[in-house]
C-alpha cells in the first residue's frame, strides 16, 4: 500500500463520516482494506494537515461545511441523464453530448460506496460496480432519480 493511495484513502474517509479518534479512523480505514498502524496515522494526518475540530478532524484552509466543486450527482442526475443500461458489473449512462463528463465527476466527489470507478466520454459514462448483484443495485438508485 503506497504512501499516496492511503492518504487518499484517509481523506475520502475524514470527508465521507465524522471522524474523533484516531482509532476511528484506523477501523474506517481497515473496513476499506486500507492497513495503518497509529504511527503511521500521526505522519500522514500532519502531512495531509488535518486537525481536531468538534466535528471531527478536517483538513486545514478547507470548509467541511462547503459544497463540493460542482453540483452534486442527484441534482446533475436529475437533469442530464436520458437512460441506464446494466452490463454485468457495470452501468452505461447515456446523457445528451458533453454533459457525461460532469456527471462521472460528481459520481467521483459523490464517494459512493457502490462505484469503484467512472469513465466518461462526451455523452456516455461507464460506470464499474464490483458485482452484478451491485450494479443492480446502483442501477435501482440512478432509476429513482429519474422518477
Amino acid at each position: 500500500m503506497n504512501k499516496s493511495y492511503r492518504q487518499n484513502q484517509i481523506l475520502k474517509v475524514i470527508r465521507a463520516q465524522a471522524i474523533h479518534t484516531q482509532d476511528e479512523l484506523v477501523r474506517a480505514l481497515k473496513s476499506r482494506k486500507v492497513p495503518a498502524t497509529q504511527v503511521t496515522l500521526s505522519r500522514d494526518m500532519r502531512d495531509l494537515g488535518l486537525i481536531k475540530t468538534p466535528a471531527g478532524y478536517a483538513q486545514v484552509g478547507t470548509d467541511m461545511a462547503a459544497s463540493p466543486a460542482g453540483p452534486e450527482v442527484e441534482t446533475l442526475a436529475r437533469e442530464v441523464l436520458l437512460e441506464v443500461r446494466i452490463a454485468q458489473n457495470m452501468l452505461v449512462l447515456k446523457t445528451p453530448p458533453a454533459n457525461a463528463n460532469a456527471l462521472a465527476a460528481a459520481l467521483d466527489r459523490a464517494d459512493w460506496p457502490e462505484v469503484t470507478g467512472t469513465i466518461a466520454g462526451d455523452d456516455t459514462v461507464l460506470v464499474v460496480a464490483p458485482d452484478h448483484k451491485t450494479a443492480q443495485v446502483l442501477r435501482a438508485r440512478f432509476m429513482e432519480l429519474l422518477r
